[in-house]
């Protein structure tokens, strides 16, 4: 299974860090993409280097999209007409799409929400089409998380889709995590 995680500058430092670290404890590759430079810079200023850019990626190779929240990260993911065509490339081929924190709107901006339940981080649902409360919901091919607070069971959902429920497991077990 391999992962791309686009990150633009802007993104929530826990949601993008989390993530890639528990998909990597599970044995999934994971490449995270800098949106225009392989120098991206999170929301609090934590600067990450990124595998690539986005634009020396096939997204051909990969089973699985995230985005990580963070103003104005998801507004930077959001205005990419790159990252709009990379979204309905994977919802059309039925690929897994997972968004956390402020992202889910990219979904929706992408088109790709009118006929799914997601969830959003609060006081964002007025912009996607059917909101629920909930910190993880899994709705077809799209996985949604609400926050920073909701990042390991976001990160232990998407092994469990990918990887199994008891690779999840495993990983929860060695993390301390309850789920």
């Amino acid at each position: 299974m391999r992962c791309l995680v686009i990150a633009a500058n802007g993104f929530e430092e826990t949601e993008l860090v989390a993530t890639v670290d528990v998909l990597r404890r599970a044995g999934i590759e994971v490449t995270v993409a800098g949106l225009n430079t392989t120098l991206v810079e999170g929301a609090r200023k934590l600067r990450i280097v990124a595998d690539a850019r986005l634009d020396e990626i096939d997204c051909k190779n990969y089973d699985a999209l995230i985005l990580p929240g963070g103003n104005p990260g998801y507004k930077n993911l959001a205005n990419s007409s790159r990252v709009m065509r990379i979204i309905k490339q994977f919802n059309r081929e039925r690929r897994i799409i997972a968004a956390i924190c402020a992202s889910p709107y990219v979904l929706a901006k992408a088109g790709i929400l009118e006929d799914k339940i997601a969830t959003v981080y609060p006081g964002f649902e007025k912009f996607i089409p059917k909101p629920r409360d909930a910190r993880v919901i899994v709705c077809e091919n799209v996985i949604t998380a609400r926050g920073p607070g909701d990042v390991f069971l976001f990160a232990l959902k998407l092994v469990e889709v990918l990887a199994g429920k008891k690779k999840a497991s495993e990983i929860a077990e060695r993390m301390l995590i309850k789920i």
